[in-house]
Formats: structure tokens, sequence, C-alpha cells
């Protein structure tokens, strides 16, 4: 009987049985049922989820909102450039520079992609009032309002990291109805409300949770990982439910190719990644500044800057025929 409990893990001592061993692995079984029944009873914990869910679907209306925004601002824009072309000379310089004036003086934090914005938002050392300058429901609003109205003055501007900063304003403002010490903590707000908006946006909500996991956070909290996958996935679908079931990228059908193809698509390609690359850097000199007189010009006068830009925008457009 030694031997029994040496292999059941028990110590061998004098008088040792099976019956000395059993209860103490009885004691150690989980008791399924009572767990499932303190999970049930626990009305609080339920209610941050109800909280966290509603906020979620919030998140995705929102998202939907500033798409419709959005493509109603594009078509507008279209229509004003087919009856007057030459009016963007004035309408695009006009609308630039007083977006550019608004986000400076009401929602600094609004400039920007809204990618940047919520992952800045998510280092540890920042205090409730430094976070809430950088995601919240006012600068959430003020994104859906000055990017629509940059469509609508025919600037090339994406829904899509805009929507990320939209959708996490959103759910960071469920935060107010959480219990305190709740597991759902402003960092796992950000990161569900952040990928909701990809979800939304491209109509993916399994691309949410992806971007949640790969972008926005190294790591979901064990104790909340499975609600923040339920928010993310609720705000997608609230999306679906609104646009169908469509394909956000469409379909691409490649026709049939021969070897004639290979020499100009070997050319299209390294003008493209050269073209790309020397953007990238004119963008990156263009947010750092330096000490050439330009630069020094635009420090001193924003809005100005903006409306040359503005305006530079509406001459390629018409130069390249809208």
């Amino acid at each position: 009987m030694r031997i029994v409990a040496q292999v059941l893990g028990g110590q061998e001592r004098d008088g040792a049985t099976m019956s000395d061993v059993s209860p103490h692995l009885h004691e150690r079984d989980p008791d399924v049922v009572a767990s499932v029944r303190r999970e049930l009873v626990d009305a609080r914990a339920w209610l941050d989820r109800t909280v966290l869910l509603v906020y979620a679907g919030l998140a995705g209306l929102a998202v939907v909102a500033f798409t419709w925004l959005s493509e109603a601002a594009t078509e507008l824009f279209m229509r004003g450039y087919d009856a007057a072309p030459w009016a963007v000379l004035v309408v695009t310089p006009a609308l630039t520079a007083a977006i550019v004036g608004l986000t400076r003086r009401w929602a600094a934090a609004a400039a920007g992609s809204g990618i940047p914005q919520v992952m800045a938002a998510l280092a540890a050392d920042l205090t409730p009032a430094q976070r809430q300058r950088l995601v919240s429901l006012r600068l959430a609003a003020a994104k859906v309002v000055l990017a629509s109205a940059g469509l609508l003055g025919g600037l090339s501007l994406g829904r899509e990291g805009p929507s990320v900063q939209v959708a996490a304003g959103v759910l960071h403002h469920a935060r107010r109805w959480l219990r305190r010490g709740s597991a759902l903590d402003e960092h796992a707000l950000l990161v569900a409300g952040g990928a909701a908006g990809i979800a939304a946006a491209f109509n993916a909500p399994l691309a949410g949770v992806v971007f949640a996991i790969e972008e926005l956070s190294r790591r979901l909290e064990s104790r909340a990982s499975g609600l923040i996958i339920a928010a993310i996935v609720l705000a997608g679908l609230v999306a679906v439910s609104v646009w169908g079931n469509y394909t956000y990228f469409g379909s691409i059908r490649v026709p049939e190719l021969d070897a004639s193809a290979l020499l100009p698509g070997l050319v299209t390609a390294v003008v493209s990644g050269l073209a790309g690359g020397l953007l990238a850097r004119v963008l990156v000199a263009s947010l750092q500044g330096g000490p050439d007189a330009i630069s020094r010009w635009r420090a001193r006068h924003p809005v100005r800057f903006a409306a040359l830009a503005g305006l530079g925008v509406a001459v390629v457009g018409l130069a390249s025929g809208g």
C-alpha cells in the first residue's frame, strides 16, 4: 500500500494507506458547480460586461456614422468638382486652412492619423489627464467632423486611422461606469476600442482581433481577454449589419500575363518604391521641421501654410484631371 501511496504523490510514512491519500486528492478537485454559481450571481461583474458590450456597439455605430459622413462628403465634393472644377482653387485652400486653425485651437490631439495617438495613450506612465488629451469622446467627435471636412475639401484622407481613435474614444468613456478594481482597466478599454475601430472600418471583426494582439497590445489581459475579443467582434458586426458582408478592398481579377509584362512590371515596382520612399522622407522632414526659411515660416504661420498646401492639392487635382 505504501507503493501505491508513493505513486499517487503521498509521502512514504509508517501506516500510509489508500484511505490516507484519497481524501487529500478529493479536496484538491475544483468545485465546478460552485464556481459557476458564483459567476452567475456576481451581479456587478455582469454589469461591467454589459457596459463594455453596450459601448462596443456604440463604438461600432460611431464608426458607421463616420463612414457614412465621409462618403457623403466625398460624393458632395465630386459633384461640386464636376459642376465647377475651378472652384477647388478656392474651396480646398479655404477648408484646409479652417481645419488646421480649428484643430490647433480646439482639438490638437485630433491631428494625425489617430493610430499613433491611441498607441501613445497605452503608455503605462501616463496620468488619466494626459490620457484624456489623447482619447476622449470630445476628440472622437472632433475627429469625425474635421476628417469629413477634409474630404469635403478634396483632401487625400483616409478614414481607417481616424476610426481607431474614434472607437477608442468611445470605449474609453466606459471607464466611468465600471467598478473600481475591474479587470477592464483603461489599457484594456483602449485596446478594445482601437481594435473595434479597425473591425468596423474594414468590415472585418477578426482583423480587429488580430490588430489588438499584434499592434495595440503585445498581450491581452487573461482576466478580460475573452470579453475584449467579444467587444471587438460586436463592434465589427454592427458595421457588417449596416453595410452588409462586403469585401472592403474589393476583388482583384488578374488578367493572363506573359513574359512581355515582366520588364514594365519591374520598372513600375522600382519607380513606385522609390517614389514611396521619397514621399516618406519628405513627410518625416516636414513633421520634424528644420532651420530652413520654409520651416520657420510654417511654424510662425501654420494656417497660412495650410492654405498654400491646400492650393497645391487643388492645382495637382486639376492638372491630373480630378
